[in-house]
């Protein structure tokens, strides 16, 4: 049996191209990717880094139950969702999410769903550091 999920949170960098080549095959017509980044500017204050703390367990048991339901939901083949965790700077690459399948609109909706699922229901926390202060953007740890 193939498999069909890669979930992972790292201190690290991730990797587009890992999980790009963990969801190609060759049944798949498309590869959808979404990678989130570090941008400058939130709500007009310049953002200096983000810092991502995690509950790691539960937040991988999240995210790969979110890639279960994908895959149950949308026609898709596979589906990687890597978080980063730690200090990232602005360019810096907190999330990705690929996903194949044999027609694109499933990929692109099975995309949408792990990424807005992610942000709302996986214990991963994002610390926004400013010139002047900083904020936790969601519930802190």
């Amino acid at each position: 049996m193939i498999q069909r999920t890669s979930v992972k949170i790292t201190a690290q960098k991730l990797n587009l191209q890992d999980c790009i080549t963990f969801v190609e095959d060759n049944t798949c017509g498309g590869i959808v990717t979404f990678v989130g980044t570090v941008r400058d500017i939130t709500q007009n204050k310049t953002v200096t880094l983000l810092d991502f703390s995690s509950y790691e367990p539960m937040a991988l048991k999240e995210m790969q139950k979110i890639a279960i339901k994908a895959l149950e939901k949308f026609s898709i083949h596979k589906i990687a969702i890597h978080h980063a965790i730690g200090e990232l700077k602005i360019g810096d690459v907190p999330v990705i999410i690929a996903v194949s399948s044999a027609h694109r609109k499933a990929a692109f909706e099975a995309c949408e769903y792990a990424i807005d699922t992610l942000k709302d229901s996986v214990p991963i926390w994002k610390k926004e550091h400013f010139e002047d202060g900083e904020v936790w953007v969601n519930s802190h740890p």
